[in-house]
């Protein structure tokens, strides 16, 4: 029952304010909510902090808040003795209390000497990631919880590279983190004299200007954008968030004239009226924009998700329907736009590489291999891949020109270290485009690849366990995984495991399996880093449509019900 001792310690504590006992004593009698809220702090993982907002020390709140910005402080302090001097950039998009967050933040961190930057309103957060190389600041701080449902909120550290802090540097900040046991001790200071003394400084109109000039540095193909710009129509949808700014003004730069928004999507909302779940992996968030599309015959549909670092695409299929490309075949059309038009233009550099995630599609393994480019694999969230395109900088070995996942994030360039919806939304208007001046649409370019590559399926199932319950059901059932796992699957022997949590190649532990099969079907287990759930991922490959999306179905449907016997 320690949960109940952090309970009563709030409703008691003098330092508390009225609000917030008022709000934990309209729970007094739901004993799962108390607990739920109490039974542990809010870890701040090596994602930094995700959770639903609330009060309690499992709940996003001013004071969690505090507690991580406090042990970020104390973090980069001692790192680097000019960090106080060199600042932090917050951002931060339109959920609730994010702009609260944002100050609370920034008022931490001036009670602690150090200077920050904000924005006068919301921005996405590869925004973020740009902006703290191009003012070198010390670090970085995005208060978001990306695609989750309303109630949530979130908290991403970023360091001095404009990447999410590494697991190294994590695990320093969770030591600093954790060593905050007393929330009055975190010092804040008043927001007119952070004001008065510099110490919170608002960006100006710069700041947007210089990151979408470098954004529109990778553009491929403005001229023709210019010759099918009368014709070609793009419905865009920011689904409530950040997007809505940056993708309408990078695509008029371009050249694309027909940019329909969703108008009822337009407008920054913290309870994505619209949508049951703000995710552009979801097909459902689409509907509206699909019908905007019907009336105007539009081409593709853009989707981003509420910070804007994750893109959906749709487009319309043979039968005349709009159909959203998953991830992986997103990623596949614009690994094969991107490194068809850098070699055509001579714009290639020496030793490229693309980096993606062991998760992803090996569709893109071929794809590059056409091009002479070389592929990374490497742990599932974009910041593996960001540390590892700055790790290849740095040694001299590789430059990096694109970097993907199959959970819609992609970056082309190296304005951000993370990824950018700005700047796939642009490239995929303008491989939209191309595809357009062939008279082609995306689904015939992803079918030449098909033919030419051969055709790979892949899926994704999860199965959400929330609370304390949920977390030992996921621990069980990888635990079984690995103790007893699957040999054959459908007549389809398992050739080998691959167990992350052990360290392989030469990247940090994770909670990851993948099984290799020996017709070349794969799947992994993976519990989520920030919500709570497992994630399984499947992929097939076949000489034909029907035989890899035949083998997929098997798979799926195989180890799904392996799964659900274990809970």
């Amino acid at each position: 029952m320690d949960y109940m001792k952090g309970y009563n310690e709030w409703l008691s504590s003098s330092f508390f304010d009225e609000d917030v006992k008022e709000e934990l004593r309209s729970i007094a009698d739901n004993q799962k909510e108390i607990e739920d809220r109490f039974y542990r702090d809010l870890e701040f993982g090596t994602g930094g902090l995700r959770g639903v907002v609330g009060m309690g020390t499992n709940r996003m709140n001013k004071y969690t808040v505090r507690r991580a910005t406090y042990g970020l402080a104390q973090y980069i302090l001692e790192k680097d003795e000019k960090a106080a001097e060199k600042g932090v950039v917050i951002a931060h998009d339109n959920r609730n209390m994010s702009r609260e967050f944002t100050i609370e933040s920034a008022l931490t961190l001036a009670a602690c000497g150090i200077k920050t930057y904000i924005f006068d309103d919301l921005r996405p957060t590869p925004q973020l990631s740009f902006t703290v190389r191009n003012v070198n600041a010390a670090a970085g701080i995005v208060i978001t919880a990306s695609h989750n449902p309303p109630e949530y909120n979130g908290y991403k550290a970023y360091g001095e590279d404009g990447a999410q802090l590494n697991v190294e540097e994590s695990e320093r900040v969770i030591e600093k983190v954790n060593a905050v046991t007393d929330y009055s001790s975190i010092p804040v200071m008043d927001e007119e004299k952070a004001l008065e003394k510099g110490l919170i400084k608002i960006f100006g109109y710069n700041a947007d200007e210089d990151f979408i000039n470098a954004v529109r540095k990778q553009s491929l193909c403005e001229d023709i954008v210019r010759k099918v710009a009368d014709d070609l129509k793009i419905v865009f949808t920011p689904l409530h968030g950040t997007g809505n700014m940056p993708v309408r003004r990078i695509l008029k730069e371009v050249g694309f004239k027909h940019v329909l928004v969703v108008p009822e999507q337009e407008k920054p909302d913290p309870g994505f009226s619209t949508v049951e779940y703000p995710n552009p992996e979801d097909p459902a968030a689409f509907k509206l924009a699909i019908e905007l599309a019907k009336e105007n015959g539009a081409h593709i549909i853009i989707a981003t998700d509420p910070d804007c670092d994750r893109v959906g695409v749709a487009a319309r299929n043979k039968q005349g329907e709009y159909e959203l490309l998953t991830g992986n075949q997103t990623g596949a059309l614009l690994l094969d736009f991107v490194l068809k038009n850098m070699s055509g233009s001579g714009r290639m550099p020496g030793s490229p590489v693309v980096i993606k995630t062991i998760v992803t599609s090996r569709m893109g393994d071929k794809i590059a291999a056409e091009y002479g480019v070389d592929v990374a694999d490497t742990l599932t969230g974009f910041k593996f891949i960001a540390e590892m395109a700055k790790g290849f900088e740095d040694r001299g070995e590789k430059s990096f020109v694109f970097g993907y996942e199959e959970s819609y994030g992609y970056l082309a360039g190296d304005h951000a270290r993370d990824k950018d919806a700005v700047v796939a939304s642009m490239l995929a208007a303008e491989m939209a485009a191309y595809y357009y001046s062939r008279g082609k649409d995306l689904f015939e370019g992803l079918e030449e690849l098909y033919k030419k590559y051969g055709y790979f399926s892949d899926g994704l199932e999860n199965i959400t366990l929330k609370g304390r319950e949920g977390e030992e059901k996921i621990k069980d059932i990888m635990k079984h995984l690995r103790e007893e796992p699957m040999e054959h699957i459908n007549g389809a022997k398992v050739i080998g495991v691959k167990d992350y949590a052990q360290g392989l190649d030469g990247l940090p532990k994770s909670n990851v399996l993948i099984f290799d099969l020996e017709d070349g079907s794969w799947f992994a287990a993976r519990p989520s880093g920030t919500e709570p759930k497992i994630k399984f991922y499947f992929s097939a490959e076949g000489i034909t449509r029907e035989e890899s999306e035949n083998r997929l179905e098997k798979l799926s449907a195989s180890v799904m019900k392996h799964i659900i016997s274990m809970i």
